[in-house]
């Protein structure tokens, strides 16, 4: 896995993109997000920083129904999305990028970037987080009990991590079911609960050859199951790489709810308070 600072899921509804993601969603908030970011972030972007890489992903998530898809009203245009490790939902994102600084008195993707997408310190000079900007996100939520799975399945961009993400996105559903778990499809209005776990397909996130590829975010409330002591993952990402749908109760069993980690399969970790972690 390449090294990040923070995974951004933005939440599509749909379950496969094209190749390049900035070319998807065109007429769709999602999709204006994510051009929105890449110009923001990107090379030559008025935030770039290379030693901040966050990771933009498009997910299966359903958008909030607070978030507005259209593109006919510019300006109220939102989009919804999760941020990793930071454990928080936004269910509303304004999507519009100021042409110039003056006219980014209102809130709009680069308050949004300001506020939660910066370094909260930098070592070289560069920009860092203005956390009093969160206040212009009143209705974000800080995940702390729901587990996440993330499976690429990304089509569009390889055939392999497209027919083995169903596969394994039905059976991790199976699983965490017959553990008291709901999932998306089964309750779509949880946000963050100890009885939910987040399910989804997502984008590209490197190594092709891994597949089927999952990302495990244990939030920092999660308890270890059984007992009352905090998951010993908590707060963590886990990366598994060459997953089959006869590993995934073992993956449930042995990582999100025992809090272990499977070395056969791990590519890599992310932490909110270390950052990328090797065995």
């Amino acid at each position: 896995m390449a090294a990040y600072a923070q995974q951004l899921l933005i939440c599509t509804g749909q379950r496969d993109w094209t190749s390049r993601i900035e070319e998807d969603g065109q007429g769709q908030s999602w999709g204006e997000m994510v051009r929105g970011l890449k110009s923001l972030l990107g090379r030559g972007g008025k935030y770039a920083d290379p030693f901040n890489n966050i990771l933009v992903t498009s997910s299966s998530f359903l958008p909030s129904s607070q978030s507005s898809s259209s593109t006919s009203a510019a300006t109220s245009q939102t989009a919804s999305a999760f941020l990793f490790p930071s454990f928080k939902y936004f269910p509303s994102v304004p999507v519009n990028v100021p042409e110039s600084a003056s006219a980014s008195a209102t809130t709009d993707l680069s308050t949004f970037v300001r506020a939660f997408l910066l370094p909260s310190e930098s070592r070289h000079g560069g920009q860092i987080r203005d956390q009093s900007l969160a206040v212009e996100f009143p209705d974000a939520v800080d995940l702390q009990h729901s587990p996440v799975v993330l499976i690429c399945g990304h089509g569009g961009r390889d055939m392999r991590c497209g027919v083995m993400a169903p596969v394994l996105e039905t059976e991790f559903q199976k699983v965490l079911q017959s553990k008291g778990y709901t999932s998306a499809g089964s309750d779509n209005n949880v946000v963050d609960s100890p009885e939910h776990a987040h399910i989804g397909l997502i984008s590209h996130v490197g190594g092709h050859k891994y597949a089927g590829n999952v990302i495990v975010y244990i939030p920092p409330g999660m308890k270890e199951a059984g007992s009352s002591s905090p998951h010993p993952l908590a707060g963590k990402g886990i990366w598994y790489g060459r997953i089959e749908p006869k590993h995934v109760q073992g993956v449930v069993e042995e990582t999100i709810l025992g809090g272990k980690v499977i070395t056969d399969h791990f590519r890599g970790a992310v932490d909110r308070e270390s950052g990328v972690l090797r065995l």
